[in-house]
């Protein structure tokens, strides 16, 4: 079976973002799924997609404390400027972590470990809402 689905999320500000349960609240399709893959791709060049812990808000709060001090805004040897400041930082990020995950499903379910949820890179000090396409291919009941 396969299953494509594009998922609209929320504007969120800047920073890192747990998106777990509204990806999983617009693809009841997974539970269709018995063992396969669930293919995410976010569809923006200033935001990014990884898996992370899921209980510790700090966890987020902290990387992108690390983000803005690693990849800062107005260095003087950015040529990509005319979209604001934090435009081409906000590319460098996204392409430090990356725009897609494949993760794992399980009887319905993606296979996710205890502390493991999917954080949105939101690199933009407001980038708006975020398209992800959600990929599904796996045998079914």
């Amino acid at each position: 079976m396969w299953f494509q689905k594009t998922i609209l999320l929320k504007s969120r500000p800047r920073g890192f973002h747990l998106i777990t349960f509204e990806l999983l609240e617009q693809l009841s399709e997974l539970k269709r799924i018995r063992q396969g893959l669930a293919h995410f791709f976010v569809q923006h060049t200033s935001a990014s997609l990884t898996i992370n812990e899921n209980a510790d808000s700090d966890v987020r709060r902290d990387l992108e404390s690390h983000f803005m001090a690693q990849v800062p805004e107005r260095a003087p040897f950015y040529r990509h400027t005319l979209e604001g400041d934090d435009d081409m930082p906000a590319h460098i990020k996204a392409t430090l972590v990356g725009s897609s995950l494949s993760i794992p499903v399980r009887d319905g379910r993606l296979a996710l470990g205890t502390w493991q949820g999917i954080y949105l890179g939101e690199h933009r000090r407001d980038g708006g809402a975020r398209s992800v396409v959600a990929t599904l291919h796996g045998s079914s009941d």
